[in-house]
């Protein structure tokens, strides 16, 4: 993979530099001329999360640049982060430790490997197949029953929520798909775009003129203006860059339209887990965003489905 060499590539990249440059620019502007505190305290976070996006658009664009098997390794990276946060988030047992030790070091790497590899099988199968019986069955070797079934479940819901999931978003760029010739980097940051736009957007929409809840004991900031405000703005932004898809313009809208709904899907769900958890966030690990599952809770429900359908539908 030749980043340099794909000119659609390169226009995605280009037209998403000129986002942030605005971005920047409009968030100094805005700073500047805030009074109030609570002003200049929103200032501060907006523009703590735009240059969190110059970095995470940085580290993306350098993974993608290091080809296939170095994006893999990002996003590995990526759910070995998501899923210590989320074991954090919802503690276990010392009898769980040796366990964790498996779902960390050997299974989470060795589903990565498969992908990597290109063993198709066994990368489908290795988490919600056989990671998913070893889990409870290296876990009843302690001898602790002590909440044994939910104990078992979060492991289990972790690996395949932070791991399995969030794995089918570099798995796009090995699918066969004769319309892209195979400059699959430029469909796995079309995704990756319309996922994060459409957070972004539906905040933006929220902001400015949401006022019915959808779920306001899940998350209150989540409205009906903001999610059909954010859907419209990301399926226009998604059909409009068909040319860099294997879809028709009318297809890449309804993909786009897909990955909003499941992606909206997955904050509501995970949301729901840091409500339970008396939490805002999964971390502090990237600032104004959270931790790294704040910014890949709407990808892991998004990612596997728009994997399978493009597999399904375009795939050789």
């Amino acid at each position: 993979m030749h980043l340099l060499r794909d000119s659609a590539l390169l226009w995605l990249l280009g037209g998403t530099l000129a986002l942030l440059i605005t971005a920047s620019v409009i968030g100094w502007v805005l700073a500047k001329r805030a009074k109030s505190d609570s002003a200049k305290a929103t200032m501060a976070n907006l523009n703590a999360r735009t240059n969190a996006w110059w970095m995470m658009v940085a580290i993306f664009t350098g993974a993608l640049a290091t080809g296939s098997a170095g994006t893999a390794i990002f996003f590995g990276l990526c759910s070995f982060m998501a899923l210590r946060e989320f074991i954090t988030l919802t503690p276990t047992k010392p009898g769980d430790h040796r366990t964790l030790f498996w779902v960390f070091f050997i299974i989470t790497p060795l589903h990565y490997y498969y992908l990597i590899t290109q063993w198709y099988g066994m990368f489908l199968i290795l988490i919600p197949v056989y990671a998913f019986l070893f889990v409870p069955v290296r876990t009843v070797l302690s001898g602790d029953c002590t909440g044994f079934l939910e104990r078992t479940a979060k492991i289990q819901w972790g690996l395949m929520i932070c791991v399995y999931c969030i794995s089918h978003a570099p798995a796009v760029l090995w699918l066969d798909l004769p319309n892209l010739h195979g400059s699959n980097a430029r469909l796995l940051f079309w995704f990756v775009a319309m996922v994060e736009l459409s957070d972004v957007m539906q905040y933006i929409w929220g902001k400015t003129c949401g006022k019915h809840k959808i779920a306001p004991t899940v998350s209150p900031s989540k409205t009906w203006e903001g999610f059909l405000g954010g859907t419209a703005t990301t399926v226009a932004l998604g059909a409009a860059l068909w040319w860099a898809t294997p879809f028709t313009p009318l297809g890449a809208a309804a993909m786009a339209a897909l990955v909003v709904m499941m992606g909206f899907a997955g904050g509501l769900v995970m949301s729901a887990i840091k409500r339970d958890r008396g939490v805002k966030d999964w971390g502090g690990a990237i600032a104004g965003h959270g931790g790294f599952m704040d910014r890949m809770d709407s990808l892991s429900f998004a990612a596997p489905v728009f994997f399978h359908i493009t597999a399904y539908s375009f795939g050789v």
